[in-house]
Parts: structure tokens; C-alpha cells; sequence
């Protein structure tokens, strides 16, 4: 049973939801938005997922600690983690690396990231080699934990996605849905309102959606899927 832990409302899991359902995976959300504890027992677990949110991977609420503490278990087991966001710089703290505001400012809208070459890109990303325009929101980065290869890099963020053994952990968001777009949009205005470089406007975000989120999700099902191939070698 693959376990995701949701931050906010509106950041669910998304397409990622869909395609476990299309291949019939059970999961189960851990709602900490609404107050559920972390659970700190992995028995029965085969994958964990971290979703995003508007938090930061340094502040001390307790949730965010039993998470760091999960994500460090985890790994010592060698239990799959998949990360969004705040959820790879959760995943990046635990295992050791830093998170911290980025110089470039906020990266929000869509962007294009680039494979970085190496063995770890092959692997999971295959023979994608085209810039791709994925969908972004943040304003803090950080660097590699210890023994994580880069695998996704953009202009203004060079650490957009990393790997760990069979961990996935990116900054960017493949899991959106157009309907969560539009409610981030409409949601997080004081983001918008800040400006800078990489920082695009509501409309510019919602332009073109539905084109945008059929080549996001041509991008992202392999990936997911390949992902997947980890959690389904084994259960815990």
C-alpha cells in the first residue's frame, strides 16, 4: 500500500492518483491538513509520498518533524519516496541536504527544465532529451543529500529533480491537474503579487492550459510509472 501525505487542501495528488488507480494500487492519504498524525509504523507500506505545500521543509511544526523522521526510516529499509515541492526538499532534508530560499526569486508557472545528462537520467527519464515546459511554485531550493544524482535542471534552479536508489524527489509539479492550476492561481495571490523574473501572472499560468497539462502528462506518466517499478519490486 502506497501511503501520501497531503500539506494543504488544494495540493493533492493529482494525475499521480489517477494513474494508481488506472493500475488499480491501493493509497491511502494521510490528510495532516485536517489534523491526521503521522503514522510511524511502515509495516504493510510499499511506497511514500510527500505532496506539496505553501510550509517550509525548515519550520518546527511536530508534523514536520515525524515526517523527516519517516523519510530517514524509510531509507534505511529502502522503501520508494516520491517527493513534490515541499516533499523533495522534505525528502532532502532528512536524508541530510540543505533547504534554503533560492537567489533567483520565485519560480511559478510554467518553465522549462532540461534532462542532465548521466546514467540516472537514462534510467528514468529514458530518451526524453527535449526541453519540456513543466509547472513550478516555489521560492525555496536546496542542494543534494548525500549519494542523490540530478536528473531535471532549469535556468533559474538548477536542482529541479533528484534520485536516491529508488527515490524520486522533484521540485517541480507533474502532478497537477488544470483544475489544481487554476485554484493555486486563484488561491496563492500574495505569491503572484511579489513579480519578479520567473514569476508569471495568473492568466500567463492559465494560458494554453489544457495543451499544457496533456504535454505535462505525457512527460509524467512514464516517470511515474517507472517510480513504480521500484515500489512494486518488493513490500514491507
Amino acid at each position: 500500500m502506497i501511503r501520501i501525505f497531503r500539506h494543504i487542501a488544494c495540493e493533492g495528488p493529482g494525475f499521480l492518483a489517477e494513474v494508481l488507480e488506472q493500475k488499480q494500487l491501493d493509497f491511502e492519504i494521510i490528510a495532516v491538513d485536517e489534523g491526521q498524525k503521522v503514522p510511524h509504523s511502515l509495516t504493510g507500506v510499499t511506497g511514500l509520498v510527500f505532496l506539496g505545500g505553501p510550509m517550509s521543509a525548515n519550520d518546527s511544526e511536530a508534523w514536520i518533524q515525524d515526517e523527516l523522521s519517516l523519510i530517514a526510516q524509510a531509507h534505511t529499509v529502502d522503501i520508494p519516496m516520491l517527493g513534490f515541492c515541499l516533499g523533495s526538499q522534505l525528502i532532502c532534508k532528512a536524508l541530510g541536504g540543505e533547504v534554503f530560499r533560492g537567489e533567483a526569486g520565485q519560480e511559478i508557472g510554467w518553465h522549462a527544465v532540461d534532462r542532465v545528462e548521466g546514467s540516472a537520467a537514462q534510467y528514468w527519464l529514458g530518451d526524453k532529451d527535449q526541453p519540456v515546459d513543466l509547472f513550478h511554485w516555489h521560492g525555496e531550493t536546496f542542494d543534494l543529500p548525500a549519494n542523490a544524482s540530478l536528473i531535471l535542471s532549469s535556468q533559474a534552479y538548477p536542482h529541479q529533480a533528484y534520485v536516491i536508489g529508488k527515490t524520486l524527489a522533484l521540485q517541480c509539479h507533474i502532478e497537477v491537474s488544470a483544475d489544481m492550476v487554476k485554484a493555486w492561481a486563484g488561491l496563492y495571490t500574495d505569491d503572484l503579487a511579489q513579480g519578479g523574473q520567473w514569476n508569471q501572472t495568473a492568466d500567463k499560468i492559465c494560458e494554453n492550459l489544457d495543451n499544457r497539462i496533456s504535454a505535462l502528462r505525457a512527460f509524467a506518466r512514464p516517470l511515474l510509472e517507472k517510480w513504480l517499478q521500484g515500489v512494486n519490486q518488493g513490500s514491507h
